[in-house]
């Protein structure tokens, strides 16, 4: 599950942040000392950091440079401030995005996805191969071997084998998948990700693999 954390003062944005990610599944934390945004950085180590620019005390790009001391997390801007020159300055301060106020939802999720997509989903291990099994798993040609012959995947099927094959002893939870399948920040639904499971099910099924990706309910997907 990834983790944000919202440095956000006006109370209903903050709110409905919130409440929206965690309907997608992310795990958020909120500052509400705004004297202790750094100490809550280092307390939650989120995943991702939603930064308001005009804050109490000090402002945005100041804890900006406060949290790249330490990390490299992504952090996307959230400000009505309209000048050019913010923006600028919020990406030269080491923001990965900018987000204007007011903003949808929908916009502001969807570079949220993006970020987390690029940033963790191929973090992967120094190897060309991923291996389980009898399934052997070319990154690079995004090639899919079994002892009955290769298996042709589409761009959507080989991303979500790569996210279980790299986690292999592990509970994958939709929302990552969900995540993995984004694209130039085209919008994956839930019943997209149930269509591909289904059909790389399938694929693999066919090549005596029947049962290899197993469902666990209420959390996710992990290779038998």
């Amino acid at each position: 599950m990834f983790t944000v954390l919202v440095v956000e003062d006006e109370m209903k944005i903050r709110s409905i942040i919130a409440s929206e990610l965690q309907k997608w599944g992310y795990a958020v934390h909120v500052v509400e000392d705004f004297r202790q945004v750094e100490e809550s950085f280092l307390t939650v180590k989120p995943n991702l950091v939603l930064l308001d620019i005009n804050l109490p005390y000090m402002n945005g790009f100041y804890w900006c440079e406060r949290i790249r001391r330490h990390s490299n997390v992504p952090i996307v801007f959230l400000s009505s401030r309209t000048e050019t020159m913010d923006m600028m300055m919020a990406l030269n301060m080491g923001g990965d995005d900018f987000v204007q106020k007011p903003f949808s939802m929908e916009m502001l999720l969807t570079k949220i996805h993006a970020l987390l997509r690029r940033t963790y989903t191929y973090q992967q291990a120094d190897t060309d191969r991923l291996t389980h099994r009898d399934l052997t798993l070319n990154v690079k040609k995004a090639a899919l071997s079994t002892p009955e012959g290769e298996i042709e995947l589409t761009k959507n099927e080989f991303r979500i084998l790569c996210v279980l094959l790299e986690r292999k002893s592990e509970i994958v939870p939709r929302d990552e998948l969900i995540t993995a399948l984004w694209e130039d920040e085209n919008f994956i639904d839930d019943n997209t990700l149930t269509v591909n499971i289904n059909r790389l099910r399938r694929k693999l099924g066919e090549y005596g693999m029947v049962g290899y990706i197993q469902t666990k309910k209420g959390q996710g997907y992990i290779l038998s």
